[in-house]
């Protein structure tokens, strides 16, 4: 099986709306810094969704990285991507809707609607944008074989010929480590940390041959509350808080990176703060298309215990992923984990702006 047509999670590869195979991506592996030896290139890893856009003739097809159409969430960018003078390619690269001078995630997740009056809607009043990074096809025929250098090149002739004005952008680079960092110290909001490629590598479908290094913070959360372990009486997560500037409770997230050891004691300990006030602000289980009869299931606590936790993303005042337990802080006060810690982390970076800025 050649790599275009490698299966997307393990399932038959198929066909998209164009007649063309449907291509896994190439993803990145999680490494602590960036390699310092020579042949690679650095290119700031977006905020948002990855998309490969194909087209063929009059036909257009978008995909996720899991291969699911996203067409219908997004018809601003399939309409756009039709009008492009070249009739017969696939791009790699990241929808995005930019908000004022970041990118906003929470808005992409807004997009995955049932409804077509909604999305057309959202399409019209914050369209999106796609970020070009790669490129698999073009009118010298596949690409996926050839070097990054090679399908650089060829990206940035194609990006040259598309009309200005619509919602392309062309994802920068560089080749200079130290500005690879700079990003990275920069990172946060709309960019999500920096990937690696090789120059002279291909594109490895479905592989993680990029390497990708993100720059992970910390925060110092209140535990409003806790949930027990499925089918256990023994603690599962721990849910945190922070406090506004009206002095509210909001939920923020959750660690479940406890320790098997920890467990009977730390549910003891959980145990005996059981009790008002817990979240007075946003509670966890609240109205979400991913609410669950689980995620209404917890135990508001007192507010005496604070932890100290990494993440590497917020999105609507929330950490979007699960959170890494770093330590307990006995010595800070409850009141003191305010939104400032996380808001700070929100301001656009020159890379940001100039993305954004781009027509």
């Amino acid at each position: 099986m050649d790599r275009a047509a490698k299966p997307v999670n393990g399932n038959s590869p198929g066909l998209t709306a164009t007649g063309q195979s449907v291509i896994e991506p190439m993803e990145a592996r999680l490494v602590d810094s960036l390699p310092s030896e020579p042949g690679w290139q650095f290119e700031p890893k977006w905020d948002g969704f990855r998309c490969l856009a194909y087209r063929k003739g009059s036909k257009v097809d978008l995909r996720a990285k899991s291969g699911k159409p996203l067409g219908r969430y997004f018809p601003e960018v399939a309409r756009a991507v039709l009008s492009i003078p070249s009739d017969d390619f696939i791009a790699d690269g990241e929808l995005a809707i930019p908000t004022g001078e970041t990118l906003d995630f929470s808005a992409l997740q807004m997009r995955l609607h049932p409804a077509e009056s909604r999305i057309r809607k959202l399409s019209e009043e914050t369209p999106a944008i796609f970020i070009l990074f790669d490129i698999l096809r073009g009118e010298t025929g596949d690409m996926i074989d050839a070097s990054l250098a090679e399908r650089r090149a060829i990206l940035e002739a194609f990006f040259s010929e598309i009309r200005s004005g619509g919602p392309f952008r062309l994802s920068p680079y560089t080749r200079e480590r130290d500005e690879a960092i700079a990003w990275l110290d920069h990172s946060g909001g709309a960019l999500d940390g920096v990937v690696a490629k090789r120059i002279d590598g291909a594109y490895e479908s479905g592989e993680r041959s990029m390497l990708k290094v993100k720059r992970l913070r910390s925060a110092d959360c209140v535990v409003g509350g806790f949930r027990y372990a499925s089918g256990s009486r023994l603690v599962g997560s721990l849910l945190l808080g922070l406090f506004d500037s009206a002095g509210l409770l909001h939920h923020v997230g959750f660690t479940s990176t406890i320790f098997d050891a920890e467990r009977v004691r730390l549910t003891t300990r959980l145990e005996a703060l059981r009790g008002a006030p817990g979240f007075t602000g946003n509670a966890p289980g609240g109205p979400s298309r991913w609410s669950t009869e689980r995620s209404a299931e917890w135990e508001p606590l007192r507010h005496e215990l604070v932890v100290e936790v990494r993440y590497d993303q917020v999105t609507g005042d929330r950490f979007r992923h699960g959170t890494k337990l770093l330590r307990w802080r006995p010595d800070k006060a409850p009141r003191q984990c305010t939104f400032d810690q996380i808001e700070r982390e929100a301001r656009p970076g020159k890379l940001v702006q100039q993305l954004v800025g781009a027509r």
